[in-house]
C-alpha cells in the first residue's frame, strides 16, 4: 500500500556509503517529505554519497548530529549501522529503516537469507536461478542495493530476494512487516562479538527472520552447528541442509532434506521418495563453502517451484558475487582472487583452503573481539603470507610466531602489501586477499579495501586478462 509522506519532516540518520541512506533520502524526496540528512561523517568521506544525491532538495547536517532534527522529526530512518541504544534515537517519535518502509508497501512474495557469512553468496544465486524463471524477480537488502531503489518499479507478484543482517533485522522485531514465502539462515559464527555480549544474543536477532512466516511458509536451516537451534524458533514447515553429506536419518518434522556430496547437490522430500539432483558436482568458484552456499540457494528455489532444470542451469553458471572469492585478473599464469568479505577467521581460513595451487595470502586487518582458533588449528601453510596492520593482526603474530611461519608486514598501505605479495609468484599460483579480519583502521570499509587491492593489482600487474 502506497503510504503518503507529503510534508513530513524525515530525517536520515546516516547516509553511509553502501546506498540505503541515499536510497532512503531520494525516496522521500520523491514522495515530497522534508529530508535533513545526517551523518558523523565528513563531506569528503561521503562523497560517492552526496554526488549521488546531487540536485535532490535536500538538507545536510555532516560532521556531527543536533538534536532538534530528532526531537521535532516526524520520522528518522535510521541506518542498520547505528546501534539501537544511541542517544539521539531516543529522542524520535518513530524510527524506521529502508526494510521497515519498503516492506510495508508491498504484498510481494518475500524470499529471505541471512547468516554469519555466505547470504550475499546465497542470495545472489537465488536472483539467478528466479532470474531464468521469472525475470521480473529483484534483488536488495545488505547486497549494498536497498529495496527503496526499486519500489516504484517492482511488478505485482514479482519475486523480491532480500539478504539481511543480523542488525537490519533486529531493527525488524517485532515489526510483523516481514513475511517471507521461504527464509534461510547460512549458519552462525563468531561474528560481532565487539557488539554482542553473547552469540545467544546474535542468534536471536538472526532469528528474527523466521518471527513474521506463516504456518505455510518455509524455513531452511542447517543439520549442523546452530541449526537445530533456529528450527526450534520457525513455526513454519521446517526443511533441513546438511553440507557433510546424506544424513542417516531424516532429522524430526524435516519435510525436506539436502545435502551436498562428492557427485552435487540432493534434495528429498522424505526417507521413501528418491532423491532430485539440483546441484551439479563442479561449479565456477572453488571451495566446499560456495557450493554450500549454492545449496542453499538451490533449496529455497525448489521449495518455490522452480523446476530442477532452470536451477541446475543456473547454477552452472553462476560465477559467484564481487568480493566474494571473485577471480578479478589473470596475469603470467597467476589468478588474482578478492575475498575481502572474509571478515572473520573461518571464511579466510576456507577460502584459502579452497585452492590445490600455492596461495600467496594476503590477510589481516581490524580485530571484531573474535574467536581466531581457525588460524591456530590451521596446518597447511601458504606459499607466501603477506599482513595489513591493524588490531586483528596484533592479535595474530603470537600464533603465526608459534607455528614457524614466516611473514612480510604488516603493512599499512595496499600498494606496500600488493608488491610485497606479487613479488615471488609463479604461473600456476594463486593470489588471494582473504583478511579473516575488518577493514576500519585502514579503509572506508571491507568494499574499500576489496576496490584498492584490485586497483594495486592491475597497477602493478598491468599485462593480464579478466576471466
Amino acid at each position: 500500500m502506497k503510504r503518503d509522506y507529503k510534508g513530513l519532516r524525515i530525517t536520515v540518520m546516516g547516509l553511509g556509503l553502501n546506498g540505503g541512506g541515499v536510497a532512503s533520502a531520494r525516496f522521500f524526496a520523491s514522495r515530497g517529505a522534508e529530508v535533513t540528512v545526517t551523518d558523523l561523517r565528513n563531506e569528503k568521506d561521503l562523497a560517492s554519497s552526496l554526488e549521488a544525491l546531487k540536485g535532490l532538495p535536500l538538507r545536510y547536517v555532516l560532521g556531527r548530529h543536533d538534536e532538534e532534527d530528532f526531537r521535532t522529526a516526524d520520522i528518522v530512518v535510521k541506518n542498520p549501522a547505528v546501534r539501537p541504544q544511541n542517544p539521539y534515537l531516543a529522542l524520535a517519535r518513530r524510527i524506521e529503516t529502508d526494510l521497515s518502509v519498503f516492506l510495508a508497501e508491498v504484498d510481494n512474495p518475500v524470499y529471505a537469507v541471512t547468516g554469519s557469512k555466505g547470504k550475499s553468496t546465497t542470495a545472489t544465486a537465488l536472483h539467478a536461478i528466479f532470474q531464468r524463471h521469472d525475470p521480473r524477480s529483484l534483488l536488495g537488502g545488505n547486497i549494498a542495493v536497498s529495496p527503496l531503489s526499486f519500489l516504484d518499479q517492482i511488478l505485482p507478484g514479482a519475486p523480491v530476494i532480500l539478504e539481511l543482517s543480523s542488525w537490519q533485522l533486529a531493527d525488524l522485531r517485532s515489526s510483523s512487516v516481514l513475511r517471507p514465502a521461504i527464509a534461510a539462515v547460512t549458519n552462525l559464527l563468531w561474528d560481532h562479538m565487539n557488539v554482542y555480549a553473547r552469540q545467544e544474543d546474535y542468534a536471536s536477532d538472526k532469528a528474527v527472520i523466521f518471527e513474521g512466516q506463516s504456518p505455510t511458509a518455509w524455513s531452511v536451516v542447517g543439520l549442523e552447528g546452530w541449526g537445530p537451534w533456529f528450527a526450534q524458533r520457525t513455526g513454519a514447515r521446517k526443511a533441513f541442509f546438511s553440507l557433510n553429506g546424506r544424513p542417516q536419518q531424516f532429522p524430526e518434522h524435516a519435510e525436506f532434506v539436502f545435502w551436498l556430496d562428492d557427485s552435487g547437490g540432493w534434495g528429498q522430500f522424505s526417507e521413501r521418495e528418491q532423491p532430485v539432483l539440483l546441484l551439479p558436482p563442479h561449479l565456477r568458484v572453488p571451495g566446499a563453502i560456495f557450493r554450500g552456499n549454492c545449496l542453499i540457494a538451490a533449496a529455497m528455489a525448489f521449495l518455490a517451484g522452480v523446476p530442477t532444470r532452470v536451477i541446475h542451469e543456473a547454477l552452472s553458471a553462476f560465477r559467484g558475487v564481487s568480493h566474494r572469492l571473485e577471480l578479478f585478473w589473470e596475469s603470467g599464469g597467476v589468478r588474482f582472487y578478492d575475498d575481502t568479505a572474509a571478515t572473520i577467521p573461518e571464511a579466510a581460513v576456507s577460502s584459502f583452503l579452497a585452492f590445490d595451487s600455492p596461495v600467496h595470502w594476503l590477510a589481516g586487518g581490524t580485530d571484531k573481539n573474535l574467536d581466531i582458533s581457525a588460524w591456530e588449528d590451521l596446518r597447511q601453510s601458504p606459499a607466501s603470507l603477506v599482513l595489513l596492520a591493524g588490531s586483528a593482526t596484533e592479535r595474530l603474530l603470537p600464533v603465526l610466531q608459534k607455528k614457524g611461519w614466516t611473514w612480510k608486514g604488516p603493512f599499512r598501505s595496499m600498494k606496500e602489501a600488493v608488491e610485497a605479495l606479487v613479488v615471488t609468484t609463479q604461473p600456476g599460483d594463486v593470489v588471494l586477499l582473504s583478511p579473516g579480519a575488518a577493514s576500519f583502521e585502514l579503509f572506508l570499509n571491507e568494499f574499500d579495501r576489496g576496490r584498492q587491492f584490485q586497483q594495486n593489482v592491475l597497477e602493478i600487474r598491468p599485462e593480464g586478462r579478466r576471466p
